[in-house]
């Protein structure tokens, strides 16, 4: 179940003002535009998203407000070797499959003691404060 709007607005304002910054309506239209698809957008994309809601939102601050979402850890970016950066708001530990057919990107579930034993294969007195694991290939035809 996905939160209510209002409460994607004051999850957003409550993690702007802990990293000192101020809520704005840039910045919860296209947050919520990404809680409300979850679909790996691109910038892009997003800005073609909040256009009919915000016509006067530019490429620029669509970037930025991507940027301070990125930084203040409420989406995550992801990238695919030449590709354009797109922005994931799960936020929970996840994998990626990427269709090379469509494009399109698709959050698979990583059993948390799957996790734990990636993270044990690493060499005594390495850390690893993210696991990013993707998949490229295709899916099945819909």
């Amino acid at each position: 179940m996905r939160p209510h709007p209002t409460e994607q607005a004051a999850h957003l304002a409550e993690r702007l003002a802990h990293s000192g910054l101020r809520n704005t309506p840039q910045r919860e239209v296209i947050y919520c535009a990404l809680m409300e698809k979850r679909d790996h957008p691109t910038a892009d994309e997003v800005h073609a998203r909040v256009r009919p809601e915000m016509p006067s939102i530019s490429l620029a601050t669509v970037y930025n407000c991507l940027e301070t979402l990125v930084q203040c850890d409420l989406v995550r970016q992801v990238n695919f070797e030449r590709g354009p950066t797109r922005y994931c708001p799960n936020l929970h530990p996840h994998a990626h499959f990427h269709d090379e057919n469509s494009g399109a990107t698709h959050d698979i579930e990583v059993p948390a003691d799957l996790l734990e034993r990636i993270r044990a294969i690493l060499p005594a007195g390495y850390t690893a404060k993210a696991i990013e694991i993707t998949f490229h290939g295709q899916s099945p035809a819909a």
